[in-house]
C-alpha cells in the first residue's frame, strides 16, 4: 500500500538553498543575463534575509549590470579608464539604491557575526568582500580611484586576516593580490602612500595569488579569472590572456563580449587573422541575439572589426567598419580611436593630408576621453606616416 501510494503522491519539491540560488545567479550574470540574476539574488535574499553572501552578490550584480548600460565592458576599459579621476555617467538609480542598500546589509551581518566571534574567518572574508566591491564601485562608478581607499584598505586587512586564520583560503588571496599588483603600478609618491595606509606590495607575489584563485573553484574564481585578463594584458603576456577568454568562453558561451575580449587581446598580440575569427563568431552571435547591448556594443564590434581589417590591407571593408564604428552611439575615446585607424587608412592609399586631419581629430578626443594611449599614437602618427609591416 506504501509503495502505490509513493507512486502517485507528488514529493514536495524543496526549496532551493541560498548557495545554489547563488551559483545560479552566477552563471546567468556572467553569460549577460542580468535581469534574471537580480530576480535569482532576490530569491536567495528573501531565503536567507541574514547571509551576507547573498546580498554582496545582489549588489555585485547591480554593479555589473551599472557597468554594462554604461559601457564599461573590456579590458581597454581598465587599461586606460579607470587610472584617475573620470568623469562618469550617473549610474540609473534604481541600481545604485540597490547596491548601496544590499553592499551596507552585507558589511552589517558579516560585522555582527564578527562581533560575535572574532576569530571567524568566513566572516573576516564576507566583511572584505564586500568592501573590496565598495572599493570597486566607488573607481568603476563614480570615477573616483582614491574615494575608495578607506574600503579598499579594510578590504585587504580583511583578507590578509583570514589568510592568517586560514592559509587554505585560495579565495581571500584574490583581493590581497590585486592589491598588491596594483600598489606595484603605482607611482613612487602613490606607493608610499598605499604603505602607510597598510597596503602591500609585490607585483609577483600579487599576480601569482590572483592566478591561484582563478585555479581553485570558489566564489571568486571567474573574477579573478576577469581580473587576470587585465593583468595579463598589462603585463602583455596575450598568450596567457587568451588562454583564461577561452576558459571563460567555454564556461560562459552566451557572453558575446567574451568573442568581442579574444579579438581585441589577438589584435593587441599582432594577430589580425585570430581577431578576424574571434569577431566574426561574435558578429553571428551578436545577430542572432535578441537581449540588450551595453552602450556603445555596436560601434566596439565595428571598430576592432575595421581595426582588424586595417592590418588585413583590406581597404575597403575597414572604411566601411570604421565608419558604422563613428555612425553608432559610444564613449567619445572609442570614436578618437577610429578616427585613428582612418588615418591609417589615408597614409596607406598616399592621402598624408587625410591622414594628419584624422589623427589631430582621434588626438584631441582620445585626450579628453583620458586615453592616454590613442592620444600618443595619434601625436606621432602626425610626425610619422604609418606604413603596414611587410
Amino acid at each position: 500500500m506504501l509503495s502505490t501510494l509513493l507512486l502517485v503522491t507528488p514529493l514536495r519539491a524543496q526549496a532551493p538553498t541560498p548557495a545554489a540560488l547563488r551559483e545560479r545567479a552566477a552563471d546567468l550574470a556572467y553569460n549577460l543575463d542580468y535581469p534574471e540574476a537580480l530576480a535569482t539574488l532576490r530569491e536567495a535574499v528573501a531565503a536567507d534575509p541574514r547571509d551576507p553572501a547573498s546580498a554582496r552578490r545582489l549588489a555585485a550584480v547591480a554593479w555589473f549590470t551599472i557597468l554594462f548600460r554604461s559601457g564599461a565592458v573590456l579590458v581597454d576599459d581598465y587599461l586606460g579608464q579607470a587610472r584617475s579621476n573620470v568623469t562618469r555617467r550617473a549610474p540609473p538609480p534604481d541600481l545604485d539604491a540597490l547596491f548601496r542598500k544590499e553592499i551596507a546589509r552585507a558589511l552589517a551581518l558579516a560585522d555582527e557575526r564578527l562581533r560575535a566571534n572574532p576569530r571567524d574567518a568566513e566572516a573576516h572574508f564576507q566583511a572584505g568582500a564586500a568592501a573590496g566591491f565598495m572599493a570597486s564601485y566607488i573607481a568603476t562608478v563614480e570615477g573616483r580611484v582614491l574615494g575608495g581607499f578607506k574600503s579598499a584598505s579594510r578590504a585587504y586587512d580583511e583578507h590578509e586576516r583570514v589568510l592568517a586564520l586560514d592559509p587554505r583560503r585560495k579565495d581571500a588571496g584574490f583581493i590581497v593580490g590585486l592589491y598588491r599588483y596594483g600598489v606595484s603600478s603605482l607611482s613612487a609618491p602613490m606607493r608610499w602612500l598605499a604603505y602607510l595606509g597598510g597596503f602591500g606590495g609585490g607585483k609577483e607575489r600579487g599576480l601569482k595569488l590572483v592566478e591561484a584563485a582563478a585555479a581553485e573553484s570558489s566564489s571568486v574564481q571567474t573574477d579573478a579569472r576577469f581580473i587576470l585578463i587585465v593583468m595579463y594584458s598589462r603585463e602583455k603576456r596575450f598568450d596567457d590572456a587568451l588562454a583564461v577568454i577561452g576558459q571563460l568562453q567555454r564556461r560562459y558561451p552566451r557572453n558575446r563580449l567574451l568573442w568581442l575580449e579574444s579579438a581585441a587581446t589577438s589584435l593587441r598580440a599582432g594577430r589580425p587573422m585570430d581577431a578576424r575569427k574571434a569577431i566574426e563568431t561574435g558578429l553571428a552571435k551578436l545577430a542572432s541575439d535578441q537581449r540588450a547591448r551595453a552602450f556603445g556594443e555596436e560601434a566596439r564590434w565595428r571598430y576592432y572589426e575595421g581595426a582588424t581589417l586595417v592590418q588585413l590591407r583590406d581597404a575597403a571593408a575597414a572604411d566601411r567598419a570604421l565608419r558604422a564604428a563613428l555612425a553608432s552611439e559610444a564613449p567619445g575615446w572609442l570614436h578618437g580611436r577610429a578616427h585613428k585607424e582612418l588615418g591609417k587608412l589615408a597614409d596607406l592609399a598616399g592621402n598624408r593630408a587625410g591622414a594628419i586631419s584624422e589623427y589631430r581629430v582621434a588626438q584631441k578626443m582620445c585626450r579628453v576621453g583620458r586615453d592616454d594611449e590613442c592620444a600618443d599614437e595619434a601625436a606621432k602618427l602626425v610626425r610619422r606616416a604609418y606604413r603596414l609591416a611587410s
